[in-house]
């Protein structure tokens, strides 16, 4: 009896070694359905990855604006490609549809200046949760695949934002950008964590490809594709961050846990 009591109180992920070789597994309520009752723990939620584009800031579009001139510019050609690149990264972008070095270079300077100028904007509860997260003692860390001059805007208009996150990986500090898992594997190995001790936090698809590829428990933003869009993309989606904090998140990691 007590054995069940215990079963049915906790759920466990696969560890990092068993990831390497199954990147999926049932959740804990299918497992028990099933009889299996060799289930490990999850252990404490030790650290939180988030993309920032579109995930913690609304930038989206904005973006759209800088690309649909560089379109026009560069590649009238391409009806709507301002459109058809979001969610992907800068890389993937020069490389399918501005293979010109030349006009690589223009871009890239135009970009930084557009981003310097920008308006970064939490969407709304995104700051009560990280600060939430930060209360109950989770590290958190901004994953992305910016750039260095990119954040040093970000920060002048977000004062607090160092005091927010433990942790900021651009795109210098990993060579395989998104859908690659290094730059989420590399946020759990900064902070000592396994992987389920961590959860990440994607709207895009390439991200949330990263996210999953990685073995960690990958949570969903509807801000930029619908619930629909991203259910068979991800471990849970959210609507946004109105109303989440960390008790809510721990709960969710819980019942939907793999």
């Amino acid at each position: 009896m007590w054995q069940n009591f215990i079963i049915m109180a906790t759920f466990w992920t696969k560890r990092n070694e068993d990831i390497e070789n199954e990147k999926t597994a049932m959740p804990w309520g299918e497992l028990l359905v099933k009889g299996d009752r060799n289930l490990p723990r999850r252990r404490r939620l030790k650290v939180a990855l988030f993309d920032l584009d579109g995930t913690l800031v609304d930038t989206e579009d904005q973006y759209t604006v800088f690309w649909g001139a560089m379109a026009r510019k560069y590649r009238p050609d391409v009806p709507k490609l301002e459109f058809l690149i979001k969610g992907t990264t800068l890389t993937q972008i020069f490389d399918t549809y501005f293979p010109d070095p030349q006009w690589q270079a223009e871009i890239t300077a135009g970009l930084n200046a557009w981003e310097a100028q920008m308006r970064y904007d939490f969407y709304p509860g995104a700051l009560a949760m990280l600060e939430d997260l930060k209360r109950n003692g989770v590290k958190c860390a901004v994953v992305t695949s910016s750039n260095v001059p990119k954040m040093e805007s970000v920060k002048r208009q977000i004062p607090q934002f160092d005091s927010l996150f433990d942790k900021v990986l651009t795109a210098e500090d990993f060579t395989a950008s998104k859908p690659a898992p290094d730059c989420y594997l590399l946020g759990a190995r900064t902070f000592e964590a396994d992987i389920d001790e961590c959860v990440v936090f994607e709207d895009a698809y390439t991200g949330l490809q990263a996210g999953m590829s990685s073995g960690i428990f990958t949570i969903g933003l509807a801000s930029c594709h619908t619930k629909e869009e991203l259910q068979d993309k991800c471990d849970y989606v959210l609507d946004g961050f109105k109303g989440m904090s960390y008790e809510k998140l721990v709960g969710i990691l819980s019942t939907f846990g793999r």
